[in-house]
């Protein structure tokens, strides 16, 4: 029996629950997955891309791989023919083939210590401070990006953070692959929580950026011998942090870390490295002499730096914004400087808008396209350079962070990490790209896509596309929803009670 007073309680409780069904259907619309055979081409016709492949943690099949968990990165070899994913949360570094997309192998990034034979001698510039003996703690390391350097022969790959250091407040660490036998050769401490590395173009210097502290970290890697690489000073950024988080509760280390420093390369010439900061500007550092020059506050909030010829491309992740700006406008201010002047402003910036959580971005062998992954708009966006417009849009799997594109610029590979709590990730796009003009091969490689042809073939229903609005599925849930809260309103209030 119902009680009047009751009715109204129950009431409320259903369209709760009605709320909550819209809620996820509308959630579940914005996931998208990429299709394999999808095609666009861009406006003007000068590009056609095409998605060829994918790699996935979930699901079943040829696309299916367990080693693809929280995919944070991706890097080709100098000779385009193997790719390598950064597979954060897994601990692992996967290896295919380029042209067959077959899995050549797994690069466990798990230890027993932070010592023995494969680690260089400590520097005694990183410390442990919150875990005693920090150094004989077995760990996994979650690797974050990559850098190779001039010659192909080696890759960095820094670790977000030691898997025992909950809050990332500790020192981390790289390690250092052989590409020859993709086996980890070499490991080496860093700072807190690195992300980004940057090889200089001679190959003598690697800059370790320390997005947990404002500070950037140098390895010299100038001797042919890996085992006599050694650390060099860490240059600060305004003030070094004062870590002191909770060891058994977690922070969002991802946000109030400073200036978030993350985007680094080397100008040409290598006397100048530039450090971008997600919450800050952009900065600069004198390479001979080892220190912070100074900084260029319109340059601001800027994640990913990259070079090609004469022009620096940026990407601004909250803005959803690519920029573009002349090397010179860099250099010229910096070595007119006088003074203790810290402040220098570059002409020339281009800008245009590309869509929601602009992450990586790459530029194709002729500098007249980027093209960027967009977190947010879950998609890869193409602009063309010449008048800074987008021309292109093509679907990603849901939430893209990295993304690489091969030597000749004729593939563009994307990693979808995915969102705590929003779902999407755990996926790996492969692009085919052909251009109406040829683009110049910076290293020549044998075909990478052979006389493939596209596997076409209809998504599965956990596949549906959110892009295009709410599915066909969702709309029948919708109705189910609401017919079913309207029958029970109908029942509650136009019954007879009886007592």
């Amino acid at each position: 029996m119902f009680k009047p007073g009751r009715k109204y309680a129950v009431m409320l409780k259903i369209w709760l629950l009605l709320l909550m069904c819209l809620m996820a259907l509308d959630n579940s619309a914005q996931l998208t997955r990429s299709k394999i055979g999808e095609t666009i081409v861009t406006n003007g016709g000068d590009i056609t891309i095409t998605c060829i492949d994918q790699r996935r943690g979930f699901g079943s099949g040829i696309t299916f791989d367990a080693d693809i968990q929280s995919p944070k990165s991706a890097s080709f070899s100098h000779d385009g023919k193997k790719i390598y994913i950064n597979s954060l949360e897994g601990g692992k570094t996967v290896v295919y083939d380029v042209a067959t997309r077959k899995k050549l192998k797994v690069i466990n990034h798990e230890f027993p210590s932070g010592k023995g034979r494969l680690w260089l001698p400590p520097s005694g510039f990183y410390t442990f401070t919150h875990y005693p003996e920090g150094e004989n703690r077995s760990f996994m390391g979650k690797p974050v990006e990559e850098a190779i350097t001039p010659d192909g022969r080696y890759m960095f790959v820094p670790y977000y953070r030691r898997s025992f250091d909950l809050n990332a407040q500790d020192p981390s660490a790289l390690a250092i692959i052989d590409t020859q036998t993709d086996e980890i050769v070499r490991m080496v401490e860093t700072g807190p929580l690195p992300k980004m590395v940057s090889v200089s173009h001679d190959g003598k210097l690697l800059a370790i950026t320390h997005w947990g502290d404002n500070t950037v970290g140098f390895l010299d890697i100038s001797d042919p011998e890996p085992t006599k690489w050694h650390h060099l000073p860490p240059v600060t950024i305004g003030k070094k942090l004062n870590l002191n988080y909770s060891l058994t509760s977690s922070v969002n280390r991802d946000s109030g870390s400073g200036f978030l420093l993350r985007g680094t390369v080397f100008l040409p010439g290598d006397s100048l490295l530039l450090v971008s900061g997600m919450a800050g500007p952009l900065n600069v550092f004198d390479v001979n002499k080892m220190e912070w020059l100074g900084t260029f506050p319109d340059l601001n909030n800027i994640r990913h730096l990259t070079l090609n010829g004469p022009t620096l491309f940026m990407s601004r992740n909250s803005a959803g914004e690519v920029m573009t700006v002349p090397v010179d406008s860099i250099v010229k201010p910096v070595a007119s400087s006088r003074g203790d002047s810290r402040i220098f402003k570059a002409v020339g910036v281009k800008r245009t808008k590309v869509g929601d959580g602009a992450r990586t971005l790459k530029v194709s062998p002729s500098g007249k396209y980027i093209f960027v992954a967009c977190n947010s708009a879950s998609a890869l966006n193409i602009v063309r350079t010449e008048d800074m417009t987008v021309i292109g849009t093509i679907n990603t799997d849901s939430y893209p962070v990295g993304l690489d594109i091969s030597p000749d610029g004729s593939m563009i590979v994307t990693t979808s990490q995915g969102r705590k709590g929003k779902g999407g990730g755990n996926a790996v796009n492969f692009f085919k790209v052909e251009y109406k003009d040829p683009e110049p091969v910076l290293n020549q490689m044998k075909e990478i896509n052979g006389k493939e042809t596209p596997v076409k073939r209809e998504p599965s229903a956990k596949e549906i596309e959110g892009n295009s609005g709410i599915t066909a599925l969702g709309w029948i849930g919708i109705c189910l929803a609401i017919a079913c809260a309207a029958g029970a309103s109908y029942f509650f209030f136009h019954r007879k009670i009886k007592k």
